[in-house]
């Protein structure tokens, strides 16, 4: 059955394609609508912006949570479990689509939704957000218009139903989410689960920097957070280092040492990447940084250089062969 009619919101209209089942579900603060939509353009061609199937996972968004596109969380609270609506909303309503597009495909992507996002007051926000970095949401942007959501609602679950993900978290269950995630890590650590281990640190380091990106950098909020990022960082690289991703070691303590130059750690994790990838220059120099920041590590840091010093004179012997043998077998 087809039905068409405005919902108790000005500026927006509803059309039910398939029916859902049951009654409209009970909605608590902090309640999670799982489903997929389309956004399309109000043109003759019902232009199509996203799609949530072809970016292969659905939308979940948290009630009383401030997504930046309020609409939705009215235009889902309106559907019953199972139901297909098309929703047409006025500009008035569509104004913040391409920054949520923007964080929605960044995700997608693998990326970090926040990327790029400098810490200003929310006038200065403003001033950044001159290109999304996607042409189509760029044209959004300068010209708000109207634009038709159809959805599909999967699921509604209560609060206590779900782990909270990260980004969902407020202020207070991100800090109390950190050690239980660091805990976590290290206890998979033991048993040498390590892409697993790597996953929790990874997870609390995003807890912490959603956190600090609300502070102002090297100010004491911003230093204390700092203080809980830097050894899950290195618990990380550590894991990294296990796995045998010595360039993802590289680039985090690389990232760490530029903020924390006497870090003999960040230092000692990012000379062991270098040796595994033949980088004996860099690799001496940061060990002699170890020996000279913390003399306490002086004879694991001698035993390093001891075992790098033997696989040059191992590499340098085998390429010695394979080079004569080329050679011979040119003269041949």
């Amino acid at each position: 059955m087809e039905e068409t009619y405005l919902l108790n919101v000005e500026g927006v209209k509803k059309k039910i394609l398939h029916g859902g089942r049951g009654e409209l579900p009970k909605l608590h603060d902090g309640s999670k609508f799982t489903f997929h939509f389309q956004t399309l353009k109000d043109d003759f061609e019902r232009t199509v912006i996203d799609d949530s199937r072809e970016a292969g996972m659905p939308m979940e968004i948290i009630v009383g949570k401030m997504f930046k596109l309020e609409i939705w969380e009215t235009l889902l609270s309106s559907m019953r479990i199972g139901e297909v609506a098309e929703f047409w909303c006025d500009a008035i309503h569509t104004g913040m689509y391409a920054l949520v597009s923007r964080g929605m495909r960044r995700i997608a992507e693998g990326r970090d939704p926040l990327e790029g996002q400098k810490h200003r007051c929310g006038m200065g926000n403003m001033f950044d957000y001159h290109s999304t970095g996607y042409d189509d949401l760029d044209e959004l942007q300068r010209t708000p218009q109207p634009l038709i959501f159809i959805m599909e609602l999967f699921r509604v679950e209560d609060p206590s139903a779900y782990k909270r993900d990260t980004w969902a978290m407020s202020k207070e269950e991100k800090l109390a989410a950190v050690p239980v995630l660091h805990s976590e890590g290290n206890r998979l650590v033991l048993r040498r689960e390590f892409a697993q281990a790597a996953a929790k640190y990874q997870e609390a380091v995003i807890c912490l920097r959603n956190l600090q990106a609300k502070e102002k950098p090297w100010e004491d909020g911003w230093l204390k957070l700092e203080s809980l990022v830097t050894p899950l960082v290195l618990n990380y690289c550590q894991c990294q280092l296990e796995l045998g991703e010595y360039y993802e070691v590289l680039e985090h303590t690389t990232e760490l040492l530029q903020k924390h130059n006497d870090n003999a750690k960040a230092y000692f994790k990012r000379a062991k990447a270098h040796a595994a990838v033949w980088n004996e220059r860099e690799a001496r120099e940061d060990f002699q940084r170890v020996a000279h920041l913390d003399p306490s590590m002086a004879a694991a840091v001698k035993k390093e250089l001891k075992q790098l010093g033997e696989r040059m004179r191992k590499k340098h012997v085998e390429d010695r062969k394979r080079y004569q043998g080329l050679f011979q077998s040119s003269q041949g």
